[in-house]
């Protein structure tokens, strides 16, 4: 299985900038992707950009431009810099992986348990 673990939330004013860090720990073989969701209230959960092992990226386009997407395969690690914050980026942000726990396996979906992102207006 695989252990993902969210960190950067916190309160910032509009305009602002969070990076968010999510470390993957546990038992697995390789995470062919990696990426950002998140979930404002009332609202579904969205992609917010992913990417691949190879390092291929994807933004949405409500965050171009202003978000970055990173990951560190020897770390495990993937990082997402949000730069010029609005309002309506305020969600509970979640890290996603797929990834597979044998080298004969198939990829399977894994979640964190969330980090908190508010932006003042």
């Amino acid at each position: 299985q695989v252990q993902l673990v969210e960190s950067g939330g916190g309160l910032v004013q509009a305009g602002g900038s969070l990076r968010l860090s999510c470390a993957a720990s546990g038992r697995f073989f390789s995470i062919n992707v990696m990426g950002w969701y998140r979930q404002a209230p009332g609202k579904q959960r969205e992609l917010v950009a992913h990417i691949t092992d190879g390092g291929a990226t994807m933004a949405a386009d409500s965050v171009k431009g202003r978000f970055t997407i990173s990951r560190d395969n020897a770390k495990n690690t993937m990082s997402l810099q949000m730069n010029s914050l609005k309002p309506e980026d305020t969600a509970v942000y979640y890290c996603n992986a797929n990834a597979r726990t044998t080298s004969w396996g198939y990829a399977r979906s894994y979640w964190g348990q969330g980090t908190q992102v508010t932006v003042s207006s």
